[in-house]
């Protein structure tokens, strides 16, 4: 079952990486323009998305893309040195004329649809700030399908396969019911994933954002310290965080609230393909009191509170640990 629907996935986020890593290696301060909520976004976001919503629609047509990215401010006439660097990156890696003008923006607004019972999910590049920093980030391409991720493939350019000794970066794909499994991206090593079996909370690692707003950091701490876990997280950006739970690097991957914005719910392309690949690897996902992720409600988990990726061992008792913290911090 979707070995066609995987197959085109993985041939869209591998195009993706190709071009990606060439702007990053590129980057200049004229590559990046920022959006009406003052996020950053990169030529590379755009190249990212065009290409793989290109594929993708011309493979599945009646299928809508809902992507993060849309072509209004490449659009805008201040940015067209940005737009000529999307071109650019599109016709040279894939020898086509047909990235111009109207084309280019039409292919990345083919993201712009809305979500309906069967639809992709893409962030063309998650951790734009990981990003612009030459370090992680990640490709994230999902089908759901009902409000159930049914695959997802992350492309993440610049985490190296651990059993590849060159580097290049690494795809990692999974699809419900039948794994999850990491390999180069030159598709020289494939191994599959499987979650850490680390009991001892001594060393039972963390995996967070480098960007302090994207959970409550004090909580947080009070967690590991509740758990009697004591060493340094990981830090990195993007859902190359999954990937690390998934390929046993980490145990635990934790989205609280920030006290600031305690309304704030999670985009759908953050977390859908993270989500399937570390539950295909025997690892569990849910948010912060125990309940399984629904993607069927637009484009934010409007049903869920924070996120909660983790190793079997140790998910429970996460969950009732925060219980227990947001109850004494109430009374």
């Amino acid at each position: 079952m979707l070995e066609n629907e995987l197959r085109i996935a993985r041939q869209a986020v591998t195009l993706a990486i190709e071009i990606t890593r060439r702007v990053q290696a590129d980057m200049t301060g004229a590559d990046t323009i920022t959006k009406a909520d003052r996020s950053p976004v990169t030529v590379a976001d755009f190249a990212s998305q065009a290409v793989i919503c290109s594929v993708l629609n011309r493979n599945f047509p009646l299928i809508p893309i809902v992507a993060e990215e849309s072509a209004s401010a490449l659009r805008r006439p201040e940015n067209r040195f940005a737009r000529d660097r999307v071109a650019f990156y599109l016709k040279s890696s894939s020898g086509s004329s047909a990235w111009d003008g109207d084309d280019l923006f039409d292919s990345i607004d083919l993201g712009s649809r809305s979500p309906a019972d069967c639809f992709w999910t893409l962030d063309p590049i998650d951790g734009t700030k990981g990003f612009l920093r030459k370090e992680q980030y990640a490709i994230a391409l999902a089908l759901v399908n009902r409000g159930r991720v049914e695959a997802g493939v992350l492309g993440c350019p610049n985490l190296d396969h651990p059993g590849s000794a060159s580097p290049g970066g690494c795809l990692i794909s999974a699809v419900r019911g039948q794994g999850a499994w990491m390999e180069t991206a030159n598709g020289e090593s494939r191994d599959t994933c499987r979650v850490s079996l680390e009991q001892d909370p001594v060393r039972m690692r963390f995996v967070e954002s480098y960007v302090s707003s994207h959970s409550h950091a004090d909580m947080q701490l009070a967690v590991a310290r509740g758990l009697g876990i004591n060493g340094s997280p990981v830090r990195m950006d993007s859902q190359v965080k999954y990937a690390v739970i998934a390929s046993g690097k980490a145990e635990i991957y934790l989205r609280i609230p920030h006290p600031d914005t305690p309304d704030y719910k999670e985009k759908i392309w953050d977390h859908a393909a993270g989500s399937l690949i570390v539950t295909e690897a025997g690892g569990r996902v849910t948010d912060i009191e125990g309940r399984e992720l629904d993607f069927s409600k637009g484009k934010t988990l409007s049903r869920n509170r924070g996120i909660l990726a983790a190793t079997p061992q140790v998910h429970s008792r996460v969950i009732r640990t925060i219980a227990q913290l947001e109850e004494r911090a109430r009374s």
